[in-house]
């Protein structure tokens, strides 16, 4: 779905909508209450977040997995694979395809071992039985089919939390000072331009995105995108420098169509222009169009990256201790 413009005002369609909302975040926290999440038998690290569309919880996985692996730990990502057609797998890049898996298994695969499993319990063990000594879960904060000893809740700064109400009124899965409950920290990138850090006696752990590769090979580009808040995207590539002088808007997790593919090349070729998608639209599109299409790659830079390691291998000793 594309997110509705009116997730980020108090408009009418919000306020009617927002009865709908009330329910859905009671029957949320109800959910979680009900629902005892057994523990894993290694430590659970959660990125999640409590909106709906992007905030960058995908890259900040990642970005999480690189620290691990720096401190000689073996993590593997448990995720749903939304999408994707298999369950309890552990995502092979050279067989698997997004519509087998989901896109975003594809592109945490890059980094570290991938399990797809909607029940992420049954997905930790099998990531345990494959050698994981830690799991981290890319998303599913609000998912109670797994105890989570850690868990980081995703902003991004700009955003914020939209109109502060609750889906389908707004972006919210839960309110700000539930999710604030089950929390152990708060993520926020980008510019804090909705004073989130004011409003959370949490740690607040500030990031931004960077592009991994900076060389312009063509100034006129196409930009397409099917992710939560694709402007994100076409203004990286203008502080890139590109000339973005068209876009092209698809609803998260789209997969495409060989016409919705033929059709942006012909609409680049007619603009004189190349054109650049997402890393996590990128794994969607077909080996034989590859050569139309450029990826721009992101990856997360933190601030007091050094503050951020400290914190969560502070935790873990906790977490063994307790386990222990």
């Amino acid at each position: 779905m594309k997110t509705p413009k009116y997730w980020q005002s108090n408009s009418l369609i919000s306020k009617l909508l927002q009865p709908v909302g009330w329910i859905y975040g009671a029957l949320t926290q109800l959910r979680l209450k009900i629902y005892k999440a057994p523990k894993a038998s290694v430590p659970v690290i959660c990125v999640g977040n409590i909106t709906a569309g992007g905030t960058g919880k995908t890259p900040v996985a990642i970005s999480m997995a690189k620290i691990l692996e720096t401190e000689m730990f073996h993590p593997f990502f448990v995720t749903r694979g939304y999408g994707g057609k298999l369950q309890n797998v552990v995502v092979n890049l050279k067989k698997h395809s997004a519509q087998e898996v989901g896109d975003e298994p594809l592109l945490l695969a890059k980094q570290a071992p991938v399990v797809v499993n909607a029940n992420r319990y049954e997905g930790a063990k099998l990531a345990i039985k494959e050698g994981a000594d830690i799991i981290i879960m890319d998303d599913g904060f609000q998912n109670p089919t797994l105890h989570k000893d850690l868990s980081f809740l995703v902003f991004d700064g700009n955003y914020g939390i939209g109109n502060g109400k609750i889906i389908p009124a707004g972006p919210l899965r839960e309110t700000l000072s539930d999710g604030i409950k089950r929390a152990d920290a708060l993520i926020i990138l980008g510019n804090d331009k909705h004073h989130l850090a004011e409003r959370t006696k949490l740690p607040v752990f500030f990031a931004h995105t960077e592009p991994v590769q900076t060389t312009i090979s063509h100034q006129r580009i196409v930009a397409f995108a099917g992710i939560g808040h694709p402007q994100k995207f076409y203004h990286t590539l203008s502080m890139q420098g590109f000339e973005v002088v068209k876009t092209i808007d698809f609803p998260d997790h789209h997969f495409y169509s060989k016409d919705e593919l033929e059709n942006i090349v012909k609409i680049a070729q007619q603009l004189n222009a190349e054109i650049y998608t997402t890393g996590k639209d990128f794994v969607k599109i077909p080996p034989s169009m590859h050569k139309y299409i450029n990826v721009l790659e992101i990856a997360v830079v933190w601030d007091e990256p050094e503050k951020l390691t400290s914190f969560i291998l502070e935790k873990l000793i906790q977490i063994k201790h307790i386990k222990a």
